[in-house]
Order: structure tokens, then sequence, then C-alpha cells
């Protein structure tokens, strides 16, 4: 069964690294991102939720860049003759199913046990939410849930909040990513609490995804620009008067942002600093 799991991770990574949105030059500049055995040129994860039609998305999926898409598993009416997955070409697109809409961690196993049955592979996004209104994560619900799917072999990209403390326990507990929430979901606020990110970036042994909240370019920007790994979005997206032209804006301000952090900003000062030097005449 293991040898089967890795044989299918090492098949999508191929599938990746000879995707066409993955060879262009903007991305090869860079250090790819390595999550288990999935290796992204493309720092930018898109969803697929909430577009007016399949057609729409997957023309904004193309137009991000994206080599990682992310289904919510439980949004999927399968038993329709044409679904969500049949939009999704898993010649260009690694799928990473997600457990939204679980409230606790009993129904986010579950169907964490189903996506590796769909997308025939351990990686999985954890979501265990403890409210409906503000969808806030539940961090005791989401630390059980991430245990138990650790100890099954699953890779675990999980969402958080933006608190430094159980960011670092899910680290610990084995998340092979921790993915902190820029701003409640769908909410288009951007990062609310860039110091809380910049804690959790300064404590992390392993990536650290901006997962939610972004509502255009800047906001992706500013999430590289602090040092963060990856950015997660879908509303922002989707939600947009035109998604497909908002697909491509987020793709370069995701180039941008990372170009701008690898690069190093000047140091911010009071006074002015003049750009050349005085010459004596």
């Amino acid at each position: 069964m293991g040898e089967e799991i890795s044989s299918s991770c090492k098949e999508k990574e191929d599938i990746v690294n000879q995707n066409q949105i993955a060879s262009t030059e903007d991305y090869l500049q860079d250090e790819p991102l390595k999550i288990g055995e999935i290796t992204l040129h493309s720092r930018l994860i898109v969803g697929t939720g909430k577009y007016k039609d399949f057609e729409e998305m997957e023309r904004a999926l193309a137009e991000s860049g994206t080599q990682m898409v992310t289904v919510a598993l439980r949004r999927v009416d399968f038993s329709a003759k044409d679904h969500l997955l049949n939009h999704i070409d898993p010649k260009k697109y690694i799928i990473l199913p997600n457990t939204a809409g679980c409230y606790n961690a009993e129904d986010a196993v579950r169907v964490a046990r189903l996506g590796r049955e769909v997308g025939n592979s351990n990686l999985v996004k954890l979501e265990v939410l403890g409210d409906p209104d503000t969808l806030l994560p539940d961090p005791i619900g989401t630390l059980e849930a991430l245990k138990i799917l650790v100890q099954e072999g699953f890779t675990v990209m999980t969402y958080t909040s933006d608190d430094p403390v159980i960011a670092k326990r899910l680290e610990e507990a084995g998340s092979a990513v921790v993915m902190p929430a820029g701003a409640p979901i769908g909410s288009g606020q951007g990062i609310l609490n860039a110091n809380n990110i910049r804690i959790i970036l300064e404590r992390a042994k392993t990536p650290i995804i901006v997962d939610a909240g972004v509502g255009t370019a800047t906001d992706v920007s500013r999430a590289f620009e602090l040092g963060c790994d990856a950015v997660l979005l879908n509303t922002g997206i989707a939600g947009a008067k035109d998604p497909v032209r908002m697909a491509r804006a987020m793709k370069y301000a995701a180039l941008a942002g990372r170009d701008a952090f690898l690069a190093g900003r000047i140091p911010k000062k009071l006074y002015a600093t003049a750009s050349s030097q005085q010459m004596d005449f």
C-alpha cells in the first residue's frame, strides 16, 4: 500500500514538473516549494468554489498559473451527471482535497479519508471550524484531527488562526504545512495582523501558507513580502467582477511579492537619504 501511494505521489510530481504553466521562466528563477513528496514551482494555490460555472473556473485556474487546486469534497455532488472533478485536469493540477464544512474532528477525519480515495494520495488540507458565523477554526478539534491523520500517514496542510501558539503546536504535532488565516474566510480584508504572521514565520520550521481573507493582488504581494511560502485563495478570484482577469493579477502579485522578499527591501528611515553622492565642483 505504501509503495502504491509513493508511486502515485511521484506520478503527480512528474505531472507538475511537465506542466506548461510550471515551466515558465518566472517560476524557475525561484526555488520550488516542497510539500511532502510534491514539488511546486507556482506558489499560488487556488480554490474551485463560487464561480458562476465550470468554464469560468477552468479559465481562471489556467490564468492564475497555479499547479495545485483545492476541492471541498463535502460540496461535490458525485451523483450529478457533471460535477466539479470532471473539470479539473489531473495532468495539469494536483488536487488538494479539503475538509471544509466540518465542525468536529470526527467529520474532518472521515472526509480526509474520502479525499485520499478520490485524489489517490495522502495529501489533505485540514479544516475544523468552530463557528458557522465567523468560520474561525476550532483549535482543539483541529489538533485532535491532525494527530489522527498524521498517524494514518496523511500529509496534512492545516488551516488555523493567526495565533503563533497554536501554529507552533500544529507544527509539533506533525503538520507538513501550517496555514494561518490572513482574515476571516471570504472577507476580503487581507492580512489583518501582520505582526502575528511575522512571529509565526520567525518560529516555523515548516512552510507557512497564508490561507483565507485575500481580497486583491496587494494582499497576495504583502503575504509574500512578509516571507510566507505560498498563498491559498478562492473568493478573491471567484468573487471578482472579472475572475479571469483577477486570477492573472494574483499570479503576477505572487511573483512580484516573492521576488521582493528574495531581493530584500531597504530599511525604513525617518529622514531622507540622497540617491547619489554629492560632488564638489
